[in-house]
């Protein structure tokens, strides 16, 4: 029996929502919670959806809503109860005692989720920052001794062992941590500048979680070694791979952590390093999952969260995959929608190369293409060109090296400085 099986857990779902909530919305949002239950290894025994007038401070929901719950997971011998939103200290606490079982959160679960899928030093450290931020205000001793005697979801990365400290000793590790992940900082801020001085356009996948982002990526190299599952956050960790152009050169495309609503803002803080890679791209790929039925809410939130991190700036192509899951009649009414839409399947591959034009006509209005003349025996200034700019053709002509390059403005002035345009 392997530990991924000990640990799974029968749990009961709750969305609490105001009775004016969209009813679409809410259905949403208890089958994204569902599966993101599935993601943290629960066994989902029931959803149950509370529609409220308003939200207890303390208690979130009344005395006669939490006595449903109550008989829910006893019927359904479930000792953990996950809610679709976030609770406060208090809240959770209250609910632990008034249920008798453990209470997981939206944040809480995500949290746990981050815990599994990091493979780098710096997810480690991102997430147990995170997680210590969300466990310190509630370290008291009723909700300590309830996590250790239940364990399982909620309780991985930092999990028990961290909980048996006192909170001067977590807020010395949060300093710690910082500390770390600053010098990380630092360390991809050097290798950026790196990256910048080689002449290559970036590239940064973006969108809702689970919508295919590995998997395109997959398929524009072909080499399918970025990871891809069928799971929500199934890749935590960017990753970043070469990828040719229509019409000559290259690009680095990077797959980014995915989005989602109501992103925890312990993981927003911890992650800006990360996330900051959004910043640095020359073109976003937004990929859109074109067989959700709730596509407009998570293209909304991804488009929310690059305001929030202040990319809303950076050229944006947006696709929608997996269109090999629509029917006739589905992408019909999309096209009648949005006649422009751009359709892509990264398990089939079509639209690929469009989407790949969309791009490099976004990256040309940043990245020039021009030609230079050089004397056969200036090799210093083929190197310097070779360095600041991307060579897309060299070829030797009466004499000269005629280059075609693809080249930044602020490059390209430089060079033009020291040679001259071939007419």
């Amino acid at each position: 029996m392997t530990a991924e099986t000990r640990i799974r857990e029968r749990a009961v779902l709750v969305g609490a929502y105001l009775k004016g909530a969209d009813p679409r919305r809410s259905s949403a949002g208890i089958e994204e919670l569902k599966r993101l239950s599935e993601t943290a290894g629960a066994v989902v025994a029931q959803t149950m959806t509370q529609r409220v007038a308003r939200f207890h401070a303390g208690s979130l929901l009344g005395r006669g809503k939490i006595q449903e719950v109550a008989d829910a997971a006893r019927r359904q011998r479930a000792r953990t109860v996950i809610f679709d939103l976030d609770l406060s200290p208090a809240q959770q606490k209250c609910l632990e005692e008034e249920l008798g079982a453990k209470i997981i959160d939206r944040t809480r679960l995500i949290l746990d989720i981050f815990a599994k899928r990091a493979r780098t030093k710096e997810g480690e450290l991102q997430v147990e920052l995170a997680q210590l931020s969300y466990m310190l205000p509630r370290l008291t001793g009723a909700w300590r001794g309830f996590s250790q005697q239940v364990g399982g979801i909620g309780t991985r990365g930092p999990g028990e062992r961290k909980l048996e400290y006192e909170r001067r000793h977590i807020q010395r590790r949060i300093q710690h941590l910082k500390g770390d992940i600053e010098r990380i900082k630092r360390q991809r801020a050097v290798q950026r500048r790196r990256r910048l001085s080689v002449p290559v356009p970036a590239v940064a996948i973006i969108g809702y979680t689970n919508v295919g982002k590995s998997s395109l990526l997959n398929a524009l190299t072909r080499a399918g070694t970025a990871y891809a599952d069928d799971k929500l956050f199934a890749t935590l960790d960017p990753t970043t791979r070469r990828v040719r152009l229509p019409k000559g050169g290259f690009a680095v495309f990077t797959d980014t952590v995915g989005f989602i609503s109501n992103l925890p803002t312990t993981l927003v803080a911890a992650f800006r390093s990360t996330l900051e890679e959004v910043l640095e791209a020359d073109c976003l790929v937004h990929i859109v999952d074109a067989a959700s039925a709730d596509q407009e809410a998570q293209a909304s939130t991804v488009l929310s969260i690059l305001k929030d991190l202040g990319a809303e700036g950076v050229p944006l192509v947006t696709a929608f995959n997996k269109s090999d899951l629509l029917g006739a009649s589905g992408r019909k009414a999309a096209l009648a929608a949005d006649p422009r839409r751009l359709f892509i399947s990264a398990a089939t591959g079509e639209g690929l190369g469009a989407m790949l034009d969309h791009v490099q006509e976004v990256l040309n209005r940043r990245w020039l293409q021009r030609e230079l003349a050089v004397g056969l025996g200036d090799g210093r200034l083929v190197d310097e060109i070779h360095r600041c700019a991307q060579v897309l053709d060299q070829r030797s002509e009466r004499g000269r090296w005629i280059l075609r390059l693809r080249v930044t403005p602020e490059n390209w002035s430089r060079l033009m400085a020291r040679t001259k345009m071939v007419d």
